[in-house]
């Protein structure tokens, strides 16, 4: 099928867009490594959006302000690693696009198209892969403890459902609970970083534990905001869920796998840690003759 100028006109676009995103990244990035990595990013994208401009014959496009906006709050939330391979997640549908068309391009034309489709598979394989960011580096860590707490003190507190009415108990025991299972899991990273040449031993352990105290304050906050028990496990059960997006998100993106799949698999254990721990703490209230919590 002939190549169509409007579809031209979507891959110039598409070209500058990334140019002007890299460039704005480069611009703030105070790593000079980083920087210079992004520099030649934006180059080639520049060079690509060029490309299409002449074949246009001077076509140009607009600018997309909420576009890079949007860009810049992924870069400081998510780190610039992620934000590169967010960005680069559409090249593979380009390269194949950039193949399939290949043929209705001759001469140097179709030599500048083959440079473009080389540049942007290098761009995976070369550049991002140079990128050395601390938070890539750790990730394995920083999950860990996200991913542990938010199971555990889930089930700590789905437990306390079924044995008292307190929220302040609930929320108490949770952090007592998470204190001692940070301090717990900080010491295994130490233990298991001290067989990685490439990590910190001593760093390891203090991300495992931060990424785990932080999960477990974050969980652990709505049971001393609402007087409500069935309240307050909603709040925290959600805030739950707003962690594992985030760390889903992030690790889907950065090792390109399905969100939508990691996140139903997480979410669906942290929901069954929280059933079973409930019935659980029902069951020993029974037992123990406790007065568990009505719903």
């Amino acid at each position: 099928m002939q190549l169509t100028r409007k579809e031209m006109i979507s891959y110039c676009e598409s070209e500058y867009k990334d140019h002007l995103v890299y460039l704005k990244l480069s611009a703030r990035e105070t790593d000079s490594g980083r920087k210079k990595i992004l520099e030649q990013l934006s180059q080639q994208e520049e060079k690509h959006f060029l490309f299409w401009k002449e074949i246009l014959d001077g076509y140009n496009p607009k600018p997309h302000p909420f576009l890079q906006i949007f860009i810049l709050i992924l870069r400081y939330v998510f780190g610039i690693t992620f934000t590169v391979k967010y960005m680069e997640r559409h090249e593979k549908r380009m390269i194949a696009i950039y193949r399939s068309i290949r043929p209705q391009f001759d001469g140097e034309a179709g030599t500048q198209l083959e440079e473009m489709i080389a540049d942007e598979e290098k761009h995976e394989d070369f550049f991002i892969g140079q990128i050395d960011e601390g938070v890539v580096k750790y990730l394995g860590f920083i999950v860990l403890g996200l991913a542990d707490a938010i199971i555990e003190i889930t089930g700590v507190h789905a437990g306390f459902l079924g044995v008292t009415s307190s929220t302040t108990m609930a929320g108490v025991a949770g952090l007592i609970v998470g204190f001692a299972a940070a301090i717990s899991m900080a010491t295994a990273a130490y233990l298991q970083a001290k067989q990685d040449t490439e990590r910190n031993s001593f760093t390891s352990a203090m991300i495992t534990g931060f990424s785990y105290i932080l999960a477990v304050v974050s969980l652990a906050f709505p049971y001393f905001l609402f007087d409500s028990m069935l309240v307050a496990f909603i709040a925290s059960l959600i805030m739950a869920m707003l962690l594992t997006a985030y760390f889903t998100f992030f690790t889907a993106v950065i090792f390109e796998r399905n969100f939508g799949k990691e996140f139903l698999e997480s979410t669906l254990l942290t929901l069954g840690t929280a059933l079973a721990t409930y019935l659980f703490g029902n069951f020993l209230a029974r037992i123990f003759d406790i007065q568990p919590f009505s719903f």
